[in-house]
């Protein structure tokens, strides 16, 4: 592997980024969109996300990305947030994806984050046997709550308790 770096999204990796996950719309069940990424919401994502937005850097291209964001709206869910993770086909299988994932961890514990939700399409077993090797355990599966090329698709919830709940120390809000 060439020399891999983590870091902070900045918006002039929003290209790369719509690459990347325009290519996983197009040709793939593993998100149920149909609705392409553009640069420009891309650029606004990667502004107000405040640090919890990365990329994985490799031989100055942009391999993969993982972000987060809440979880669901109200007070009572400020400590828990849902993911998001994508690579580049050439990047799969390589460790990138644990990497980012391990800064996104420790990004999130920074942020008091308390528990990571992972939501994946029924059609991605690598993504949920990926999660599971991170230490995600399955918490529940929405049958058929997506639909893309003609086909009902399962919704598989993950989830992480990234703290104890002696060792939690984030404010209610």
């Amino acid at each position: 592997m060439a020399a891999l770096k983590i870091r902070e999204a900045l918006p002039c990796d929003a290209s790369a980024i719509c690459a990347i996950s325009n290519a996983l719309i197009r040709g793939s069940l593993v998100t149920f969109t149909t609705l392409e990424r553009s640069i420009e919401v891309t650029q606004q994502t990667i502004r107000s996300a405040n640090g919890t937005f990365l990329v994985a850097e490799e031989a100055g291209t942009v391999v993969g990305f993982a972000s987060y964001a809440p979880f669901r709206a109200g007070p009572g869910y400020v400590h828990t947030k849902e993911h998001s993770i994508q690579l580049a086909a050439q990047a799969r299988g390589r460790g990138i994806g644990r990497a980012l994932m391990q800064q996104l961890e420790e990004v999130a514990r920074a942020n008091d984050v308390h528990v990571l939700v992972a939501g994946i399409s029924s059609a991605n077993p690598a993504g949920v046997a990926f999660h599971a090797r991170l230490g995600f355990e399955a918490v529940g599966r929405l049958p058929e709550t997506g639909r893309k090329n003609g086909q009902w698709l399962d919704l598989v919830l993950m989830q992480k308790i990234l703290r104890s709940g002696n060792d939690f120390r984030g404010a209610d809000r």
